[in-house]
């Protein structure tokens, strides 16, 4: 008789809800966000991870949570499961994470694979704590834990390891969230909540993001006088969110919304906290361009706290007109691991992938690759 590996599954359908509509998250916000058009995609980022698998699917058998958290899911891509718990109502909540979590550890699961952002996350952890082995398919507006996935379709390779019987080290790895009220305001509060196991394996494992505020003030200075000074009339600047980008709207003298996305042409702020939809509008046949740059620690550029960057924002902007910035400290915090695109569009990520002229001060330009996860 053969042993099938068993693969927890639990998806938070709330999650990142409120990223695309510029909430800056999604706890508490799950109706407005709705109202305001956002789309959910956690299930359609978990079935980037799931179908990493269909390969090995007489393997495994998943346990997971019914409807929306997981069994619809399951039954659309034909894997075998079963079923441990089933929400009281149709609108989940970190209840039924909660819930759904304890039941399926109760399982003896090999792996829990979950959807969400930080706050699924702790919702995991305070029920279930480092008991059990689990690893964070990115779905959220924030993702600041390293119990995630650099990607969904890391996530699944990464399970495609574990169910075909590979060694993978295992690890503890921090669960970390911040105050959303707080993070509306543009202040960041960011606390550890404790720790999750998780299989460690650097290349498709995200690290815990470098907190704290960039110290180089005199090289961030120069970065943006530069910036500004190179800054074309009759072009739309969209500003993306950070410190690094906040000093270029401060040496314009424009207020800045230090975690949304805003939009400058002429040395005027045009709009401020943009969703993605409404930014689409304004760099659509016109000519605009990208001011970002990239999470400390992590090396994200898109897809962690700016889903306000659509895919077809980015589209539309065009990747020759991406301007990156960042000190060279803040390069150096990545040990030499590449960049990384995580746009919730699989071939745009791989478009974008290649060498980036990043900007590290006055006139100072280094070289350094953008990867994606399917790369060598």
């Amino acid at each position: 008789m053969i042993n099938l590996f068993r693969l927890g599954l639990i998806i938070n359908p709330l999650a990142g809800l409120g990223g695309s509509v510029a909430l800056k998250g999604s706890d508490g916000m799950a109706t407005e966000a709705l109202a305001l058009g956002a789309i959910p995609m956690a299930g359609e980022r978990a079935a980037v991870a799931l179908q990493q698998l269909l390969a090995l699917k007489e393997q495994f058998q998943v346990v997971t949570v019914a409807g929306e958290m997981g069994a619809d899911l399951c039954q659309q891509l034909g894997l075998n499961y079963q079923v441990c718990y089933t929400p009281p109502a149709v609108a989940t909540t970190a209840a039924d994470t909660e819930q759904a979590a304890l039941a399926i550890a109760e399982q003896g699961v090999d792996l829990l694979l979950f959807a969400g952002g930080d706050g699924t996350a702790r919702n995991l952890c305070s029920v279930i704590g480092s008991n059990t082995t689990v690893l964070g398919i990115p779905a959220g507006c924030k993702i600041h834990s390293g119990v995630y996935a650099i990607s969904p379709q890391a996530a699944g390779k990464l399970v495609q390891r574990l169910i075909s019987g590979q060694l993978v080290t295992l690890a503890e790895a921090p669960v970390m969230d911040i105050d959303e009220t707080a993070f509306r305001d543009g202040v960041v509060k960011a606390r550890r909540y404790g720790e999750m196991r998780i299989p460690a394996e650097l290349r498709y494992v995200q690290s815990v993001k470098a907190a704290g505020t960039e110290s180089e003030e005199l090289v961030l200075d120069d970065l943006a006088a530069y910036v500004a000074g190179l800054m074309e009339d009759n072009v739309r600047y969209v500003m993306g969110s950070g410190s690094t980008v906040a000093a270029v709207m401060a040496e314009l003298g424009l207020a800045n919304t230090l975690l949304g996305v805003d939009v400058v042409e002429n040395g005027e702020l045009i709009a401020s906290d943009v969703t993605a939809t409404r930014l689409l509008e304004l760099v659509a046949d016109y000519p605009s361009k990208l001011v970002i740059t990239l999470i400390g620690g992590q090396g994200h550029v898109f897809g962690r706290g700016n889903q306000q960057l659509s895919p077809a924002v980015i589209k539309a902007v065009g990747r020759e007109n991406i301007m990156l910035l960042a000190t060279k400290t803040k390069l150096q915090q990545l040990n030499g691991r590449p960049l990384l695109a995580d746009t919730g569009d699989q071939a745009l990520d791989k478009a974008l992938h290649g060498l980036l002229n990043v900007l590290t001060g006055y006139n100072d330009y280094v070289i350094y690759r953008l990867g994606y996860e399917d790369e060598e």
